[in-house]
């Protein structure tokens, strides 16, 4: 097979409706718009949002308080249990570690550290956030947790 011999999958393309090509084609005269109004002119049809003269929902709704949403802290997540499964015994691990063992997204995001499944080695974390559960668990196994 060559690409020459590629075709779409029997019935994945369509014909394009033609328009206006008389009045046996059942698309002829109005073009399938009816007749008369506002969706049949040229440009016709209603603005995104527009409800028909209704108060519109954007305006319906009030406005005024605050939402945390653009200033919040997004964190990448790691569970404690991903750390035991990728990490040797003793071992540093920073933001750059984990973003090399294939844990984070970016190296250069925060990353905050969860106390999920269980860990089994002694380890020294430096990550932006960890929750309390995962400190306990960290420094029960006789390792270190930093902040940075």
């Amino acid at each position: 097979m060559n690409l020459h011999d590629l075709r779409p999958a029997p019935g994945a393309r369509r014909k394009a409706k033609r328009l206006g090509q008389g009045i046996g084609s059942g698309t002829g005269k109005t073009s399938g718009k009816g007749n008369k109004g506002h969706k049949s002119r040229t440009g016709g049809g209603v603005r995104p949002g527009f409800e028909g003269g209704q108060m519109p929902l954007a305006r319906r709704v009030p406005k005024h308080g605050f939402n945390n949403a653009r200033f919040a802290k997004k964190y990448q997540v790691v569970n404690v249990e991903s750390l035991s499964k990728k990490f040797e015994n003793g071992q540093e691990i920073t933001v750059e570690t984990l973003y090399n063992a294939g844990l984070v997204r970016s190296p250069f995001q925060l990353v905050k550290l969860l106390a999920k499944g269980f860990l089994e080695r002694s380890l020294t974390v430096k990550v932006n956030a960890v929750s309390q559960g995962a400190r306990k668990k960290i420094e029960a196994m006789g390792g270190k947790v930093e902040v940075v």
